[in-house]
This record gives C-alpha cells, structure tokens and sequence, in this order.
C-alpha cells in the first residue's frame, strides 16, 4: 500500500545562501536594506508584544554558539548563530547562521534560511535605523574601524537609509582595507583608507567599531571621540569582549536593545550595574529622547537581539512567497493519520 503524499504543511520553504544571494540581487541590496531598515524598526515600535530572553549560549576557549529565540504571540522564530575569530585563520567564516519561524498556533515551521548572509543584512539595518534617531542631521561622513566581513554591508545601510557619502576605513589588516574599497568600488561613496584609527575618525560624524578579536580591546580611545558624534558600537557581543575605552562611556548617552544581554556583552559590562541606559524602542516609539542637540554624543551598544532576527526572517518570508527563491523541504513528518507515525514509516517500504 503506497502511503500517501505528504500535506503542505509538511514541506518548508527553505531560502539557501544561493537563494539569498539570487533574492538580493533581484531586488536591489541597498533597496533590501532599506526596506529591512523599516521592518525592523516597525518591529521595534511593537517591542513589548515580543518574548524577550538573552540568548542561550555556549562559551568555550575558541568562541561561542548562541541560539536567539523570540516570538510575537502569533509567529515564533529563532538563529543558531556562532561567533569563533580564529577560524578566519582558516579560510573559514567568524560568524554563521541559519533561523526558523514557525507558527505559534500549530508549532509547524514556516520558513527555514540561511542567515549569515541575513544577519550581516539585519546587523547593518539595525545600525541604520538606530542612526536614523541618534545620528546628527545631516551626518555625511562614516568611520568605518574593523574592515571586515560586515563592513561593506555597514557602509552600504548607511548610505542607502541615511544618505552618508564619504567612508574612511581603518583595519590594523591592510587587506581588509583594501577588499573593502575594492567590494565598494562601484557604491558611490567617497573612499579613504587611513593608517590610524585616529586619522580615521577625523571628520566623522558617525564612527563604526567592528573588529572580531574576542577580548576586552581599545579601539576608540577618549580622546578620539568629539561632540556631537554617533558611536555605532557593534564589535562586543560576548563577555570579555569590548572595543570603548570605559572613559568614552562616562561622557555619552548610551542606548541599548535589551539591557539584561547588553549589560552582559556589550560595552557597558565595562560599568557598574546602575550605570544609565535608554531602551531603543523607546526612542522609536517617541517615549524617550534619542539626539537632543548637535553637541550631545550617542553611543548604540548594538549585541544583537533576536526581534531583529525576527524581522529580517519575517522580511524574508514576504519577499520568496510567490517566487523562485525557495524550494520545499520535505521537513515534517506528516501521516495521514496523525496516531499513526509507526505506519507511516512501514508504508515507506512499499
């Protein structure tokens, strides 16, 4: 007896790194960062419907596996996500990943992705969007400090969401350097890569740290942060891993995505427990001040937090439904005869 073939449930769509690239291509990468900018920062306006835990992560000497869960009530979504700098040395990616949405209501998975490429997509639009209300008007010029495999996405956000001509690089790697204005060739933007960090950030409204090294690092130092600048710290998301100078962080208004894994990971593990932090949501819903003035210095302490996962997979879902960026994955045992799983495996013999 032939067992019969599987409902819809059953089969995900899957969205492949080949996929991805293909969807980004066919839209537009600063136009899809563009639009994730939005979708994220919607997601933001309705921060208190979502489930909010730190991420579950695994430490050892070499780095970190994280798994990021959230959910809305209706959909529920999660990334595995690892964090290892040595495997640059390698040949290998620093940081990998792939998320999940499911359905609350069933428990029945209704996407699955890769997200390396996707969390460089959603980290650069977070960044934009926290820019969007912390950044000075006007801003042009970005110092980009940490040249890799995020930088090009970075620069290019900046670009499409805030409207940043001129990007001045620094990477203790001069390789890094060099690949990034080589990938950005083409963008637009006004390149300049410098020899210091200082010289770097001279000039800038916006400064970018990114570095990889797991460790408590100065990559700005004090004096090399004046008034009126945004700092988009995005470097630090494990403990022991910190890129500011702690005496940066007495003199700056600092914003957090969720201050229980902020205080943990980001830049303020570096300060007492009470040391003042305002919840970006409540920025973008216009319960709290982000810029005052022109003169005031911003910090986002960005760890990453699992809504914006949850956005870019939401974002993604939208975008392949009706497309060729996908295929179905045959995921979900699903007999006929939901008691009779047993059967459904002896009729596979037929």
């Amino acid at each position: 007896m032939t067992a019969p073939a599987p409902s819809d449930k059953a089969f995900v769509p899957f969205v492949s790194v080949q996929n991805m690239m293909r969807l980004v291509h066919h839209i537009g990468i600063e136009r899809v960062l563009t639009e994730l900018t939005d979708v994220i920062e919607d997601d933001f306006r309705r921060w208190p419907l979502f489930d909010k835990t730190p991420r579950v992560a695994s430490h050892s000497r070499e780095g970190v596996i994280e798994l990021m869960p959230t959910s809305d009530g209706e959909i529920y979504s999660f990334k595995y996500v690892n964090g290892h700098p040595k495997n640059m040395a390698q040949g290998l990616q620093t940081v990998t990943a792939f998320g999940l949405l499911a359905e609350v209501e069933t428990g029945y998975p209704v996407l699955l992705t890769e997200m390396t490429l996707l969390t460089a997509l959603r980290t650069a639009a977070t960044s934009a969007m926290a820019a969007r209300h912390l950044a000075p008007k006007g801003a042009t010029t970005m110092a980009m400090i940490g040249n890799g495999a995020q930088a090009e996405f970075q620069a290019l956000a900046m670009k499409a969401v805030l409207g940043v001509t001129h990007l001045r690089l620094f990477d203790i790697d001069p390789r890094a350097t060099e690949k990034t204005i080589r990938n950005l060739s083409a963008s637009g933007l006004h390149l300049t890569a410098c020899e210091t960090a200082q010289s770097a950030v001279e000039g800038a409204q916006i400064i970018t740290t990114c570095t990889a090294d797991k460790q408590n690092a100065t990559i700005l130092s004090d004096n090399m942060v004046g008034a009126g600048t945004h700092i988009n710290a995005i470097g630090g998301d494990c403990p022991g891993k910190t890129e500011l100078h702690r005496d940066i962080l007495s003199r700056v208004d600092t914003f957090v995505e969720f201050p229980p894994q902020t205080r943990i990971e980001g830049e303020i593990q570096q300060m007492p427990a009470d040391y003042p932090v305002t919840e970006l949501w409540q920025v973008v819903n216009g319960d709290s001040l982000g810029r005052r003035d022109q003169r005031q210095i911003t910090l986002f302490d960005s760890v990453g937090f699992a809504i914006e996962d949850f956005s870019a997979l939401r974002y993604v879902r939208e975008r392949v439904r009706g497309t060729t960026f996908y295929q179905p994955v045959d995921l979900i045992a699903d007999p006929d005869d939901p008691r009779d799983l047993f059967g459904m495996l002896q009729r596979a013999r037929d």
